[in-house]
């Protein structure tokens, strides 16, 4: 592959930038309204979010801003308590997250399998999708939001089509300009020019504003303040983490690199208390945008950097030509991001891959969709984890022998954890076995406390029948959390295998 000379790098990150800029402000003024604060709230987030990130951030080429997986929480917050309790909760959302950086906890991350994050990624491409279906409404008469019909619903999906094919087209005929943003630009000239009736980005919000000022939250500070905005802080310091290490990973995949997710939940966590200090309604990684940037090939820190510095000239410079940018033609490039971030391969594990898998992947899809991003993962993995528990629980074997002097030898092949305990119990056979009886622990692997109480039990029941045991091959941790069978154990210093046991009772 031939590589790209630092002009052309530069030059694609910077063109990428300006598309990601445009693509940010519907999305920027989408959740601001979901959150019940105003548009430049929101634009002022995806600013101070996307520039400190792409400086400091862990993961270049991702892009951060208002998102609504922090939007939907905040909502309850600002219609009860007003915007600035949300601004103290953007600084405390920011950090807890910057506690969670501090304490290294983004790296078990990686501890989420993969069918919960396919679930993860499916289920946040519809969720793209269906925010992308409310650009299909307009006001009636009485000011409710109803779905458009007629004319201007067909002038909606022509636009939007346009846009998709001039995006999927524009890679054959050239490279030198990033598809999204030529899929864009045509739509748009075409709505000027030919002064084509459609809903622009003016009609939505004015984008019209000075730059952000430093703004103390207007709260009282005291222990009631904290009382009420903690829960939400936490909230959305979880779900702000949850999809920026999940979509650090997802772009991770997707460049064959390797990302920081200490640092990049750092530069979160700081993001989000500057957002809160100047009035902004914070928020986290955007997939969708993410996606578009990488997509284009821009996976420099000047893509970022480009597209704050070009969001804040929109704002105070350039408001009256950026809202001229039809929607219809931002919906379409959202929806080529749905088509290329929704993993179609997974439609085909039907019936190839474990049950459980499937399920999971739908599951975390529904919840992510229907809930938060934070409940999907957390269930994921737990359902993930007991699956994984219960199937491992079944390998645990014995096989049986006597040797020359008469004695059973039980020789243990598996893991001996909590799940496995029951099936354990179940191996021996005390009322039936000579009065000898010696088990062979070379190639089993004794976990967790469970496993040391259950080896106790065993001893105890040969005991109640006057039967000696023995056991081979335990390890030196095994030996000392032993209370009722510690006397029994074979010492052999060359043969006895040395791992840990995972239990409290070691200091």
């Amino acid at each position: 592959m031939q590589r790209l000379s630092r002009f052309e790098e530069n030059k694609i990150n910077i063109l990428s930038g300006i598309t990601v800029a445009l693509a940010l402000v519907p999305e920027a003024i989408a959740f601001a309204f979901v959150a019940h604060v105003s548009p430049l709230t929101g634009l002022y987030a995806a600013v101070i979010l996307v520039f400190i990130t792409s400086l400091w951030g862990g993961r270049p080429g991702m892009v951060s801003g208002a998102s609504g997986a922090t939007a939907v929480v905040m909502v309850a917050l600002v219609v009860s308590h007003g915007a600035e309790y949300l601004f103290a909760a953007v600084i405390l959302m920011g950090l807890l997250q910057l506690f969670f950086a501090a304490a290294r906890l983004s790296k078990f991350v990686r501890l989420i399998p993969h069918p919960v994050m396919l679930g993860f990624i499916n289920g946040l491409a519809i969720v793209i999708f269906m925010a992308q279906l409310e650009h299909f409404k307009v006001k009636d008469a009485q000011g409710a939001m109803v779905w458009m019909h007629g004319t201007p619903l067909y002038i909606m999906i022509g636009l939007v089509a346009l846009t998709m094919v001039a995006i999927y087209l524009t890679p054959r005929i050239t490279k030198a300009i990033p598809a999204t943003l030529a899929g864009a630009l045509l739509t748009t000239l075409l709505v000027v020019v030919f002064k084509i009736p459609t809903v622009t980005v003016g009609d939505v919000a004015s984008l019209a504003g000075g730059l952000p000022s430093f703004h103390l939250p207007e709260v009282p500070l005291n222990w009631h303040t904290l009382v009420v905005i903690f829960p939400y802080a936490l909230v959305m310091a979880a779900n702000g983490l949850v999809e920026t290490l999940l979509t650090l990973n997802l772009i991770d995949e997707m460049t064959d690199t390797r990302g920081k997710p200490n640092q990049e939940s750092m530069a979160q966590g700081l993001a989000n208390v500057v957002s809160g200090f100047f009035g902004a309604m914070g928020g986290c990684a955007m997939l969708g945008e993410s996606i578009i940037n990488v997509g284009n090939g821009a996976i420099k820190r000047l893509s970022g950097i480009t597209t704050a510095l070009f969001l804040l000239s929109f704002i105070v410079l350039a408001s009256h030509w950026i809202q001229q940018v039809p929607i219809a033609a931002l919906v379409g490039v959202m929806f080529v991001v749905v088509e290329k971030t929704f993993e179609w391969s997974s439609l085909r594990f039907f019936g190839r891959v474990p049950r459980t898998d499937i399920v999971i992947g739908i599951l975390v899809a529904a919840i992510t969709v229907l809930v938060n991003i934070t409940l999907a993962v957390v269930a994921g993995v737990i359902i993930a984890a007991l699956a994984f528990a219960w199937q491992h629980a079944k390998q645990i074997k014995v096989k049986t022998s006597i040797n020359t002097e008469g004695h059973k030898i039980y020789t243990l092949q598996g893991t001996l954890f909590f799940a496995s305990v029951s099936a354990f119990r179940n191996l021996f056979t005390p009322a039936d076995d000579p009065d000898v009886v010696i088990i062979d622990f070379g190639g089993a692997r004794i976990v967790d406390h469970s496993a040391i109480e259950a080896i106790d039990a065993l001893a105890e029941r040969y005991e109640k029948r006057g039967k000696k045991l023995y056991l081979r091959h335990l390890s030196g941790d095994c030996r000392d959390l032993l209370e009722k069978a510690k006397d029994l154990v074979v010492f052999n210093v060359a043969e006895d295998p040395r791992y840990h046991v995972a239990d409290d009772k070691i200091s």
